[in-house]
Formats: C-alpha cells, structure tokens, sequence
C-alpha cells in the first residue's frame, strides 16, 4: 500500500483526475448535455488545468528536490485551491434568494474584449444571474456542488502529497 501513495503515484492521480474532470466538462456537459459554462465554470476549469499542469511536470520529471517537489505542490495546489474557491463562490450564488441574485450581465468574452483584468476578475466574482441557475442535478447535487466536492477531495490529495514530501516512502 505505501508503494502505491508514492509521490509520483499520487501525482499521476492528480494528473488522471483533471483530465477526468475536464473530459467531464467538455464533452459531457459542454457537447452532449449542449450548456455553456458560465464565466465561474470557466475559471473553474482554468484551476483545474492549472493543478493538471503541474501535477503532469511533477509525474514526468519525478524531481529528487525537496525544493522542486514543494514548488510544484504549491503551484498544483494554488491551481486547484482556485478551483475550490471559485466553485464555493458558484455554489453561494446558486443558494441565494432569487431576489439577491445578481442580473445577467454580458458574457466573458465582452468583458475580456473591453474591461482590464482586474476588473474581469471583479465581475465574475460578483456572479451574474446565468451563474446562479442550476441546470442540471446528479444525485441532487448541481454541477458547482459536484465541482466543490471533487476540489475538496484532490486538495485532501494534495496534503498526503505533501507528506510524502516531507516524509518519502524508503
């Protein structure tokens, strides 16, 4: 059992993951099920990718560093720490009274096209009313719940990662 928990191990489980859970996203959600993401979904992904990222540099190189190996674990996990945020924002709004919901504003793409960054960031954090409508439940969970519990778990994923830093398997 503890050869299976190795840190290489563990980050190929990050790695199969995100790409589980973009998979889901794209081609189930996005292309089957026909919903766009809103602009919380997308930065949703975005962490995902992002933890993804790393974890792969960290299973393909496998660095022997204590330094290397806590840098990638901090940028995977500040990717999907992201993720959890932005999700927990998602499921905030979807739980709003309707009359607290925020109207329906343009999409990402005008925002992107005619506002700085920083102001992006500003307005999709504030939501928008297409953010707060659930579309669809599995197990009576919406996709920012199901979102919210997958980013819970690969962040438990990214503490025994970190004690397999501290504490490698001889």
């Amino acid at each position: 059992m503890r050869k299976l928990l190795t840190y290489r191990n563990l980050q190929v489980l990050l790695v199969i993951m995100a790409v589980i859970g973009m998979s889901f996203a794209l081609f189930f959600l996005q292309r089957y099920m026909g919903f766009s993401p809103c602009p919380l979904c997308i930065f949703q992904r975005v962490g995902l990718m992002v933890m993804g990222g790393f974890a792969l540099i960290a299973a393909v190189f496998n660095p022997k560093s204590m330094a290397v190996r806590l840098i990638l674990w901090l940028g995977s996990l500040a990717g999907i720490g992201w993720a959890a945020i932005v999700a927990g924002r998602h499921v905030w709004l979807q739980h709003l009274p309707a009359d607290q919901v925020p109207s329906c504003g343009p999409g990402l793409d005008y925002w992107l096209d005619t506002l700085p960054m920083q102001q992006v960031l500003k307005e999709v954090f504030a939501g928008s009313g297409e953010c707060a409508s659930i579309e669809w439940t599995f197990m009576g969970l919406s996709i920012p719940e199901q979102s919210l519990i997958l980013f819970s778990v690969l962040i438990l994923v990214h503490l025994l990662i970190l004690w397999r830093i501290v504490r490698p398997v001889p």
